[in-house]
């Protein structure tokens, strides 16, 4: 995928000019996802608690819909809103007069708060959480878990689009280059690849990594409403929800209710979000997952191996 720079697409740009930058998007994400997929094959971080052609079935699956949701959906509405706030001069960006680097830079870092609050509220608002708990529920983290989202999901989303777009104001390119950052930064956290430890303290400054994310998908409640970042961890620098300190060896990924292995097949986990909720941090045998540890409490931002 060839690379390309802020000012490339004008705010006209025809369709087949932004669906060419799309697809090439879309190519250079196959191509990583492939190269982190065997990398995690020879360097996993987690041992696997589930076969994997049979996750890597389900997890296509349900992105295939996702897929269908976002291209369908939720892209179109963020077109016309981009293509709105740029002739009416909607958001932030548009009170003052600023470089276009400047401005594309601010947009970036502004677009990627927006995503941690829309992550927070995502495990926090109960209907959010019912299609974001698919997301969760997969026992295994890595590549394919990255695009094992809820179409429904995807479809909810959509709001969050128009209102970051409206407050905001970014130009399409940067929205452009934004949603490529998006995607590759969340194939690589979500992945099973074994950094070593002091390479990956060094990139967690200024990335999410595997292991930062990791916890997040912890089956404890306190460890999985951490580490809320997209691409950037500052925001869990500056709202303390950062907690790095818990091996990743101690890491029992998934949601506890959901733990049983017909919870993860196709139909069931499609169907999750419209059932009857389980008391998601407690196991089908009555144990509520929790972790007594209390010196992982003490410093929460030291990386553990």
């Amino acid at each position: 995928m060839g690379p390309f720079a802020i000012d490339d697409v004008a705010p006209d740009a025809s369709t087949a000019t932004v669906g060419d930058l799309m697809m090439e998007a879309i190519i250079g994400v196959v191509a990583l996802a492939v190269m982190l997929l065997l990398l995690e094959r020879f360097a996993p971080l987690r041992l696997g608690r589930a076969p994997f052609f049979r996750r890597l079935l389900v997890n296509v699956a349900i992105a295939a819909l996702t897929f269908v949701a976002a291209m369908a959906v939720v892209q179109p509405v963020a077109l016309k809103t981009l293509g709105w706030t740029e002739q009416s001069h909607v958001g932030v960006l548009h009170l003052g007069a600023l470089p276009d680097l400047l401005r594309a830079c601010v947009a970036f870092v502004l677009m990627d708060l927006s995503f941690y609050y829309w992550h927070q509220l995502n495990h926090r608002v109960p209907l959010l959480w019912r299609f974001h708990n698919v997301h969760h529920a997969d026992p295994v983290l890595d590549v394919s878990t990255t695009f094992r989202f809820h179409f429904g999901e995807i479809a909810l989303s959509t709001a969050f689009r128009v209102v970051q777009i409206a407050v905001i104001g970014p130009s399409l390119s940067t929205y452009l280059v934004y949603d490529l950052a998006l995607q590759c930064g969340t194939l690589f956290h979500h992945s099973n690849v074994k950094l070593p430890l002091a390479v990956e303290r060094i990139v967690n400054w200024v990335l999410v990594t595997p292991r930062m994310h990791g916890i997040h998908h912890s089956q404890v409640m306190r460890e999985s409403r951490s580490n809320y970042g997209v691409v950037f961890p500052w925001w869990d620098w500056m709202h303390r929800t950062l907690r790095l300190n818990v091996p990743q060896s101690q890491v029992v990924v998934g949601v506890a209710g959901y733990s049983l292995p017909e919870d993860n097949g196709i139909l069931r986990a499609l169907a999750m979000p419209f059932r009857r909720q389980r008391d998601y941090w407690t196991r089908p045998t009555g144990v509520r997952v929790e972790r007594d540890d209390a010196s992982l409490e003490s410093d929460r931002t030291r990386m553990a191996e």
